[in-house]
């Protein structure tokens, strides 16, 4: 960084807490495991390095683009917000000089300055700094002050070894850091609903493994493809996704073998979540996830969740439960699974739908139906036969289709 050149570019990204602020004795590890998460997901980035205070966290660029960190940054939990920033000694002529150059850069007509003290032996108070660094501006540019609607906010953190001096704020994805909250397993489909709820499930803090139901030849490799594609949109936000993938054929034609067509759909979702559990045990999972959305479909009426639910004991967390469909797609949308979850081709879930699914299923009638064949072993089999596939942000499908099935 060169003043006198009247150009400057960015060495820092000053990084901003966002839910962590109310989390008082446990705020140290949340902040650790942020730490650990930015640098995950900034792994590609060799020449940053970071620091960390009680309130901030920052990022020295040391020559990396700092918008190309931006969007590897944005999709972390638990930051409020962060911003590109200049670091200069905590001088007033220094902070002064180098605000004016930002403004001269700017294509702004007005700004405002918002000045920040935490060093309280700094000889001058916040609103002296405001004076003192637009009065700088004023004198030598036509750009004007207007605090209410500024096309350009210059924002000033002054510090005791240090001042951070930035132009803008980019929003974060708030939250919890991943991690924090334990690991859920979500059954995820090929559908809308469940990688949105895999994302805000992860944006509470809690990491992910994923479990699919595949039902070849009845669905097709396609399907599979685009379920990997799905998992592969959702990695970056914790590093990687483990996706479970059972071999759901076998048990879903014993299903439609032995129990009326109507109770299809409620005795498959049960042997679903028979397997969930198992599969969730196994990876030290706390709670089982899905998407499903109150009244949506047969199978999500509360009648028909309290008869799927009760064959686990394990928590089953469902994040879109009162969401509204349009909601849930404006939230894929956002996320970049919707142009994926669109693509039509079909999973076990709606290739055996029935014409007429009940939508008040009972517990009773439902386990008379299971009485009549030998689920159990289905089940086993389903497990033993299970693969697993470790899915990170722009892997190549085809190593990751590798010895499935």
């Amino acid at each position: 960084m060169t003043i006198e050149q009247n150009k400057l570019s960015y060495d820092h990204i000053l990084v901003r807490f966002g839910e962590l602020s109310t989390k008082g004795k446990n705020r140290k590890d949340f902040i650790k495991r942020l730490l650990t998460n930015v640098k995950n997901a900034l792994r590609d980035f060799n020449e940053l390095t970071y620091e960390r205070t009680h309130d901030r966290m920052y990022i020295m660029l040391n020559g990396e683009d700092h918008e190309a960190v931006a969007k590897h940054l944005q999709q972390v939990f638990g930051i409020s917000s962060f911003s590109f920033a200049v670091k200069v000694a905590s001088d007033i002529e220094v902070i002064k000089q180098t605000c004016l150059v930002l403004a001269k850069q700017s294509d702004a007509q007005t700004f405002k300055i918002e000045a920040r003290r935490s060093f309280k032996q700094f000889p001058m108070v916040s609103d002296e700094i405001n004076r003192e660094v637009a009065g700088e501006i004023l004198r030598n540019t036509d750009i004007k002050v207007n605090v209410r609607e500024p096309q350009l906010r210059i924002q000033i953190e002054l510090h005791q070894e240090a001042t951070y001096i930035m132009t803008g704020k980019i929003k974060g994805n708030g939250g919890y850091p991943v991690g924090v909250g334990g690991k859920a397993l979500v059954m995820l489909s090929g559908g809308i609903d469940s990688p949105v709820a895999c994302y805000m499930t992860m944006k509470r803090g809690v990491a992910i493994e994923c479990i699919h139901y595949a039902s070849p030849p009845y669905t097709s490799q396609a399907a599979q493809d685009k379920v990997l594609e799905l998992a592969r949109a959702i990695a970056p936000y914790q590093g990687h996704i483990r996706l479970h993938i059972i071999p759901f054929t076998d048990l879903q034609l014993a299903i439609y073998k032995n129990c009326d067509e109507s109770y299809a759909i409620t005795i498959m979702r049960r042997m679903m979540y028979r397997i969930a559990e198992r599969v969730a045990q196994k990876q030290n999972c706390l709670a089982i996830v899905n998407g499903e959305s109150i009244g949506q479909v047969a199978s999500q009426t509360l009648e028909s969740m309290q008869t799927i639910n009760c064959v686990t004991d394990m928590p089953v967390i469902r994040p879109v439960a009162c969401l509204d469909k349009l909601e849930i797609i404006d939230i894929s949308q956002k996320i970049g699974t919707y142009d994926i979850s669109i693509q039509p081709f079909e999973d076990c879930c709606t290739i055996f739908t029935p014409k007429n699914p009940v939508t008040k299923p009972t517990k009773h009638r439902a386990e008379r139906l299971e009485g009549r064949f030998d689920f159990t072993s289905l089940i086993e089999d389903c497990i033993a036969r299970m693969e697993s596939v470790d899915i990170y942000p722009g892997r190549n499908m085809i190593e990751e289709n590798e010895n499935i099935f």
